[in-house]
């Protein structure tokens, strides 16, 4: 961000956000409408004409224009031999309905974050972000070196797809609070929006999570309707306007350290592809991966220094014992997925193994580097 957005700005930035949040019931409906408009997978004359969906807006910095990216890449690369036609959330599809669409062929693509599939396979958090996982360095170690990859490719072709990992956030803040955090016990009782596995963990803190559409954060925090909330990072958040209405600003963010976001391809379309433009969309969504994330992180750095600038800001870590409290949690919940069957336990077992190596060796190396230069002030 260049300016903190006026409030016209800030408006028009929320209306265009709003569809990120609207899908569960109406996915089917959208599905159908396509079927029913006669909108099958194109292909002309030599070429294929490919259409992208997103969970989330056209417009979203980062997520949505990261996505508009790739697009674009893929149709250039290709020399337009594979164009990608791209649709924001809920403008073909509803946002959530993407997974569907594209297992059922009627979507060739989609743009999304695997932890939004919980409720087909709850070990596709691992390929997004489960709290207390990995950075965004450690989880693209994993899935590209650690064997993670292999086990997504499996993992989604149950349901007759297939996924590479095509951007991050890096790691998150924490969120937005209205009130200071002194302890554990200003858990108790807070109505945050938080969802997912993240909810639940605040859930058994005593807390009250919300699953809040990105849309109407703003005036849910404005109104009252919750008491804190997590978003993504200085970036997006700032462009939305938090902090005029929140005052205090935590992290880290331990419900994700370095989601991975995905492109999601309909398993009988992407294996109908020449091996030339199979190769070509992997490489495009790797780089994207890349790009995605230094983005981010640029922009986070800016932004940061921006609000950090504000006097009436409070930027603070977590008090200690509420970290101790969710990384411990997030531990044991992540481990209950090795429960749910022969895949969930190969995911998890690979997943941990790689994650507890990464550990020991960042204690000395990226942690170790990172403290020390801190500690000298440098």
């Amino acid at each position: 961000m260049t300016d903190t957005p006026t409030p016209n700005k800030r408006r028009k930035f929320i209306k265009n956000a709003a569809a990120f949040g609207v899908a569960g019931a109406t996915a089917g409906l959208g599905i159908r409408a396509m079927a029913e408009e006669g909108k099958a997978p194109a292909v002309v004359t030599g070429k294929k004409v490919w259409r992208m969906s997103m969970t989330w807006p056209k417009v979203l910095p980062g997520l949505g224009t990261g996505a508009v990216r790739l697009a674009e890449r893929i149709t250039n690369m290709s020399e337009g031999q594979l164009e990608v036609k791209v649709y924001g959330a809920n403008e073909l599809v509803p946002a959530l309905g993407v997974f569907d669409a594209c297992a059922e062929g009627s979507l060739e693509m989609a743009h999304a974050a695997p932890y939004y599939w919980l409720s087909k396979n709850r070990s596709f958090a691992f390929f997004c972000a489960v709290p207390g996982g990995m950075t965004e360095q450690e989880q693209n170690g994993w899935l590209y070196y650690g064997g993670g990859l292999k086990l997504m490719h499996e993992l989604y072709g149950e349901f007759g797809l297939v996924s590479f990992p095509a951007g991050n956030t890096g790691t998150q803040m924490g969120g937005w609070f209205k009130n200071p955090l002194h302890s554990l016990d200003d858990i108790k009782g807070l109505k945050m929006r938080i969802p997912g596995i993240a909810g639940e963990i605040i859930s058994k803190l005593g807390g009250n999570p919300q699953n809040i559409p990105g849309g109407e954060l703003y005036t849910s925090l404005q109104q009252g309707v919750i008491d804190a909330l997590e978003w993504v990072g200085p970036w997006n958040d700032q462009a939305l306007g938090f902090h005029r209405i929140a005052k205090n600003y935590y992290g880290p963010g331990f419900h994700e350290g370095g989601p991975t976001l995905e492109l999601m391809i309909n398993k009988k379309a992407f294996d109908d592809l020449t091996p030339s433009l199979k190769r070509l969309v992997k490489g495009a969504c790797a780089m994207e991966n890349i790009l995605m994330g230094a983005e981010y992180y640029a922009n986070n750095v800016k932004a940061f220094a921006e609000l950090q600038a504000m006097p009436d800001l409070n930027i603070a870590t977590y008090p200690e014992d509420i970290q101790n409290a969710v990384f411990k949690m997030a531990k044991e919940v992540a481990a209950d997925t090795a429960n749910l069957g022969d895949i969930n336990k190969r995911i998890y077992d690979s997943w941990s193994h790689f994650r507890k190596n990464a550990m020991a060796m960042s204690r000395v190396t990226e942690f170790g580097f990172m403290q020390g230069r801190y500690n000298a002030n440098t």
